[in-house]
C-alpha cells in the first residue's frame, strides 16, 4: 500500500499572541452600539459569574439584571443544578415573578407600591424604561454563570487554536472565528445539543450533509479539525449569501434562510434586527448569538484580565497526519502503521462503526491522525530495510 503523506506542524500560541506587533487591521465584526447591553451581559456570564451563581434577568432588556444568586452547596464544572440548587432558583424566580406581576398590575390599575415593588420599579426605569415594567414577569429568565467552564474551554483551545486559525486564513476568513467554539461547546469534544448538534462546532446532520466532505461514511462533526473546515465552508457560504458578518454568524444558530428573512425586513441594521425582528424561532438564543460571540472573543482575547490567576493552555496537537490517496480499511491502516487498531480508532473520532470495524473503507482524501512519531519510525524502518537489502546484495556479489 502506497500512501501520500502530509506532515502538519501544530504549534499553537495563546490567542492574543497571533497578531504581529504594530499591525492593525480593521475589525471585520461590527459592534452596533445597541448591542452593548447584550455583550456586557455575556461578558459577565463568561468571565465574571461563576458556576455557583445564577443571574435573574430580563430576556429582552439585557442590562436589566435583578439579582445574582449565590447557589447553595457545591457546583460541579460539568453537571447541572443539584436538586437543592434547582429548588432554590425556582423559589427565588417565582417570588420575583410574583412581585413583577403585582407591580405591573398596580401600574395598570392603580395601587400603593410595597417598598420592594418601589425598588423594582426604580431599578427597571434606571436600566430600561418605564414601559419595561409591562410584561416584565413573562420576560424573567435565569442564567447560570459559566466562568469555570469558559476557562476550561480556554485551556482545551490550546490544542486547536493555531490549526483553527490556519483553516480560516486558508479559507480567506477572519481567524478570530476560531473563538466560536467558546459559544457553541466550550471546546467539549462530546458536546451534544437538544437539537441534535454534535461536537466542538455543533453541526446538525442537515448541515453536515452540505458542508462535511465525507458524510455519511464519516461523522466529521466529531473531529474538531475536520468540523472546523466544515465551519469554514458554512461561514464562507453564509457571508456570500448574507454579505454581513453579524448576519452570517447569527445564521450559525438561526439558519441562512432565517437571516435572509431578517435582512429583507431590516437590511443589515443588526441592532434593529435584535431589537425588533420577531421572525419564526428567532428567540433568545438567536437574538443573543452574535453578542455572545463578541463577548467570548473579548474574554478569550484578554484572558489575563478575566483570569488573573492564569490559564494553563493545553499543548498543541503533535500527532502525525496522513491524507489517503485511495480508500483503505481501518485494520489495514493499523497494520501498515504498526498502531493498535483501538488506538488508531480513538485518534480518529469521525470514524463511524462500519469504518472502525473495517466493513466500510476509510474514504479517499480522508485525513488520518496517527500517534506522534509514527511517520518517523516508518521512515526509519524503511531505511533500515533498504540498508539490509543493500548489505545482502553486497554479500552476494562478494561471494
Amino acid at each position: 500500500m502506497v500512501l501520500c503523506v502530509l506532515l502538519w506542524s501544530c504549534a499553537s500560541v495563546p490567542p492574543e499572541s497571533t497578531e504581529e506587533a504594530g499591525s492593525v487591521e480593521p475589525d471585520p465584526f461590527p459592534f452596533p452600539e445597541q448591542l452593548e447591553p447584550q455583550v456586557a451581559f455575556w461578558r459577565n456570564v463568561y468571565g465574571v459569574w461563576s458556576r455557583g451563581q445564577t443571574a435573574l434577568h430580563d430576556d429582552r432588556h439585557m442590562n436589566l439584571v435583578y439579582e445574582v444568586l449565590d447557589l447553595p452547596g457545591k457546583s460541579d464544572l460539568e453537571l447541572g443544578y443539584t436538586p437543592e440548587q434547582r429548588r432554590y432558583v425556582r423559589a427565588r424566580r417565582e417570588r420575583l415573578a410574583g412581585d413583577l406581576a403585582s407591580l405591573e398590575h398596580k401600574v395598570l390599575h392603580g395601587g400603593v407600591y410595597t417598598p420592594r415593588e418601589q425598588a423594582l420599579a426604580e431599578h427597571i426605569v434606571e436600566h430600561a424604561s418605564p414601559l419595561a415594567i409591562l410584561g416584565a414577569s413573562e420576560r424573567l429568565r435565569s442564567q447560570r454563570g459559566l466562568k469555570e467552564r469558559f476557562k476550561r474551554g480556554l485551556e482545551i483551545s490550546g490544542r486547536y487554536d493555531a490549526l483553527f486559525r490556519q483553516i480560516f486564513r486558508d479559507a480567506g476568513l477572519p481567524e478570530d472565528l476560531a473563538f466560536l467554539p467558546h459559544v457553541e461547546s466550550s471546546f467539549q469534544l462530546h458536546a451534544h445539543s437538544s437539537a441534535g448538534a454534535v461536537g466542538v462546532w455543533q453541526f446538525t446532520k442537515g448541515a453536515a450533509q452540505t458542508y462535511m466532505r465525507h458524510w455519511p461514511r464519516l461523522d466529521e462533526r466529531r473531529d474538531p479539525v475536520a468540523s472546523a473546515r466544515g465551519a469554514a465552508r458554512y461561514l464562507d457560504d453564509a457571508l456570500d449569501r448574507l454579505e454581513d458578518w453579524a448576519l452570517a454568524l447569527t445564521s450559525y444558530n438561526h439558519g441562512i434562510g432565517g437571516m435572509k428573512r431578517a435582512r429583507r425586513a431590516f437590511g443589515t441594521d443588526f441592532g434593529a434586527i435584535v431589537q425588533r425582528y420577531d421572525g419564526p424561532r428567532f428567540g433568545f438564543a438567536s437574538r443573543n448569538f452574535y453578542a455572545s460571540f463578541l463577548a467570548a472573543r473579548e474574554v478569550a482575547g484578554n484572558h489575563q484580565r478575566f483570569f488573573p490567576e492564569g490559564v494553563a493552555f493545553e499543548a498543541p496537537l503533535d500527532w502525525d497526519r496522513v491524507i489517503l490517496p485511495g480508500p483503505v480499511r481501518a485494520p489495514e491502516l493499523a497494520r501498515y502503521y504498526a498502531v493498535p487498531h483501538a488506538q488508531l480508532a480513538a485518534l480518529n473520532p469521525a470514524w463511524t462503526p462500519g469504518v472502525r470495524d473495517g466493513r466500510i473503507p476509510v474514504p479517499a482524501g480522508t485525513e488520518i491522525w496517527l500517534p506522534n512519531g509514527t511517520l518517523l519510525l516508518l521512515a526509519q524502518k524503511g531505511m533500515n530495510d533498504r540498508q539490509l537489502a543493500f548489505a545482502e546484495e553486497d554479500k552476494a556479489i562478494a561471494q
